[in-house]
């Protein structure tokens, strides 16, 4: 039998294991390039402890967690908690009042069990964590879609964000996480213009308060009305000064159900969003105007919320980018927290046409 000489199986062997490694690392490349959705969550947002019997409590994550990872779309999204190296302690301070800040720190170390007093904002000793957490986790998706590494993201952030006012808590929030991750895209990835669309059944009063006089961040906002927080959701609120026409709030009678909803997205938003044109849009995703919410009477169907994301991507198209941030935002029952989510989730995920 005749062997091949050994130096002359390197010289053609060698070229065929690079040729074969190569192939390798195309192959995991081009996998991590198939994700076209980043899902951000992590463990941490169930740490922060409302008590019993208060509507936003950690099993809506639980729930939700389960509910996509039982689904077949949850092998479609790239998985990620926030990123370790972003301090969102800076980008925080960006929005709301340093004292303020400072306060919540100082009350959940303390081991008190509300701020302010109010009823709507209890706290535990991880609810600091958790909120500077979720910030971090908004700050996370921002990067993710503006450094191209997935088309556009859905946070589960737990606290919500959009009631948080500059200088206080309010209604289940501590931090406003939409209007933060706005100007953190703004003056870390130096876009000009972000919208934020606010589908949540109550009005984000606290978005709104943090731009009203901002020309550059367009807050656009569909919500039951009257409801909670009450007038900050009137239709009179346009902004101010060199913010005045970057506001607009589209008040929705209950029980108007989703052709009330799709309608104000194909006029009102249309119109707004191809006149601002922004590079950017967040999404303040709230899953409590569901029909079987307790908080709302809406009384939406989970499909809509497909519906509502195949608008704001069809406009996105139109600018000639796709780049949505969604963060979570109120969703009290069952049925909205899973079905509304992943109905949402998968609409973002599925290739453009």
């Amino acid at each position: 039998m005749k062997f091949l000489n050994p130096a002359r199986f390197l010289v053609l062997f060698t070229p065929l294991c690079s040729f074969m490694i190569s192939g390798m690392l195309n192959a995991d490349e081009k996998a991590k390039q198939t994700f076209r959705t980043a899902l951000i969550y992590d463990d941490v947002f169930l740490e922060h402890d409302t008590g019993p019997g208060f509507p936003e409590h950690p099993d809506r994550l639980r729930r939700l967690t389960k509910h996509l990872k039982e689904n077949e779309i949850s092998k479609r999204l790239m998985w990620v908690k926030p990123d370790e190296k972003i301090d969102p302690l800076p980008w925080i301070h960006e929005m709301h009042d340093k004292k303020y800040v400072a306060e919540l720190k100082r009350a959940c170390e303390a081991g008190e069990k509300r701020m302010h007093d109010s009823g709507d904002t209890p706290i535990s000793k991880s609810t600091y964590e958790a909120a500077t957490r979720a910030v971090a986790g908004a700050l996370t998706a921002v990067d993710l879609v503006m450094e191209k590494k997935v088309t556009n993201a859905f946070a589960a952030l737990r606290p919500p964000g959009h009631h948080a006012m500059p200088d206080r808590a309010k209604g289940f929030c501590f931090f406003g996480n939409a209007a933060i991750a706005a100007r953190y895209a703004q003056k870390h990835h130096k876009l000009k213009r972000v919208m934020v669309v606010d589908w949540d059944v109550h009005h984000g009063d606290g978005t709104q308060e943090m731009f009203l006089e901002d020309p550059s961040v367009f807050f656009f906002s569909v919500h039951q009305y009257p409801l909670y927080p009450g007038p900050s959701g009137s239709p009179d609120i346009k902004g101010k000064g060199a913010g005045e026409g970057f506001n607009l709030n589209v008040p929705l009678q209950a029980g108007s159900g989703d052709a009330a909803v799709i309608k104000a997205f194909e006029n009102d938003l249309a119109r707004e969003f191809r006149k601002f044109k922004p590079e950017l849009l967040i999404i303040s995703a709230g899953f409590d105007a569901h029909k079987d919410d307790p908080l709302g009477a809406l009384g939406w169907s989970s499909e809509v919320y497909a519906k509502l994301t195949e608008i704001a991507r069809g406009l996105c198209r139109e600018q000639g980018h796709e780049r949505i941030v969604s963060l979570l935002e109120g969703g009290y029952s069952e049925g909205g927290i899973t079905e509304g989510v992943r109905r949402h989730v998968e609409a973002l995920e599925v290739a453009a046409e």
